[in-house]
């Protein structure tokens, strides 16, 4: 069949119709960027990288937004971005760098400042940035020039400049860092894991358990409960105050630790018990047992989250490589578990997820950092029951041995409104 020079013409142009018009219907929309700290770089073991994904709006599958970076050190064990999510800043433990990224539109990082720690303590562990911007709270497991097994914990407040540059720490009297200790105890017995800070900006809460409770010969602060929430009132310039009753008793060993987007509730992991462990706030700063807990867990769970809304509880347990799903009840603050199509709570991931996240444009998928998976686990979460489905392609392949993820939304679209 031959056709004529303006059939030729009109068969060209009719297909690339077509085609334009299949790939405008498959097009690939960005909702979020995330950020996957690693400890295993290109280069030494402990070289630091930063991995940028892209996450799919319909599917929620992740792609290669960016080449990895450096995370401006080595061994990076934690990550937090600011409220607007202009800036990300990452805690290096190796070296001891506290290092600032400023966050392009197209998910691309640029360092911008950086600090050493020294008289603010050394050996980062966690960090969280309050909702206003203002303050960057960092727990490390050494005192300021001390080391070792005996080296104590200590919390510091930097503040952060509108442009997200970190300034000086708070001065508590003539430190630079308010310790953690139980009052009539030594003050070299406490292991920090975790930090929040209340979305109101009014309070920190940091996790940690006794050390000589797996060190045969300390002196125990207690048997049945080395573990504790050390709870600090924050005001406007900064400075912290301990709480009535703090430190308040959490179990064993509480690995990590968040509030509630509505400044009610507390919620830590106990890894040693397989617990989850709740508080209800109460004036401000000062915690209280939730009556009915606490709640059972996967094997050792390690990180935490709370969605966006408040309604639902995600757990990464690593032991099991899972997640354990909750529901909160919004009157009580009560979690119950919230199983999935297969009649479970757990969701399987890849191996030993150590941080967890939901994403913050729609609040409608939850990843997971798995370190010896060397990869990223999703999944969709369904916001009517809080229980989690698979993604497409899931898990993603990362740089090696991640530690900690971040994320935060692309172009305009907004976090879903807390249910009060």
């Amino acid at each position: 069949m031959k056709f004529s020079k303006l059939s030729q013409l009109a068969l060209v142009s009719a297909t690339g119709l077509l085609v334009a018009t299949l790939l405008t219907a498959c097009q690939i929309v960005t909702i979020d960027y995330i950020f996957v700290a690693s400890s295993a770089g290109t280069g030494t073991s402990n070289d630091g990288s930063i991995d940028t994904f892209a996450v799919d709006s319909e599917s929620g599958a992740l792609r290669t937004a960016i080449a990895p970076v450096s995370s401006g050190g080595s061994m990076p064990v934690a990550m937090a971005v600011t409220s607007n999510y202009q800036n990300l800043y990452v805690a290096n433990q190796a070296d001891n760098a506290l290092v600032h990224f400023a966050i392009a539109p197209n998910g691309r990082l640029v360092q911008k400042d950086a600090v050493t720690l020294s008289s603010q303590g050394a050996t980062p562990v966690s960090i969280a940035v309050n909702e206003a911007g203002t303050f960057l709270y960092l727990v490390s497991a050494d005192y300021p020039g001390k080391s070792g097994a005996t080296a104590g914990a200590v919390l510091a407040a930097f503040h952060l400049g509108t442009d997200g540059v970190i300034g000086a720490a708070v001065a508590n009297g003539g430190l630079s860092y308010w310790p953690l200790v139980i009052p009539g105890y030594s003050t070299d017995l406490m292991v920090p894991t975790g930090v929040t800070v209340l979305a109101n900006n009014n309070a920190v809460f940091v996790t940690a358990f006794d050390q000589s409770a797996y060190n045969p010969g300390g002196v125990t602060t207690s048997n049945a409960n080395p573990g504790w929430v050390f709870g600090f009132a924050s005001d406007s310039g900064g400075a912290l105050t301990p709480s009535v009753g703090s430190p308040y008793q959490a179990g064993v060993k509480p690995t990590a630790l968040a509030a509630d987007p509505t400044n009610r509730f507390v919620y830590v992991t106990d890894y040693a018990s397989n617990e989850l462990i709740g508080y209800t706030i109460q004036s401000g700063s000062t915690l209280n047992f939730l009556i009915n807990g606490p709640f059972k867990t996967g094997n050792e769970p390690d990180a935490i989250v709370v969605d966006p809304r408040g309604k639902y509880i995600y757990l990464a347990n690593a032991l099991d490589s899972s997640v354990s799903a909750y529901a909160i009840d919004l009157a009580t603050g009560t979690p119950s578990a919230a199983v999935n199509v297969t009649g479970s709570q757990i969701n399987s991931t890849d191996t030993q997820p150590v941080s967890i996240l939901v994403d913050p444009a729609l609040g409608r998928f939850v990843y997971t950092a798995n370190h010896l998976g060397n990869s990223v686990s999703g999944f969709r979460l369904d916001p009517n029951t809080g229980s989690l489905t698979t993604t497409q392609a899931t898990p993603y392949p990362s740089s090696g041995s991640p530690t900690a993820v971040v994320s935060v939304p692309h172009g305009s679209h907004s976090l879903q409104s807390v249910t009060p």
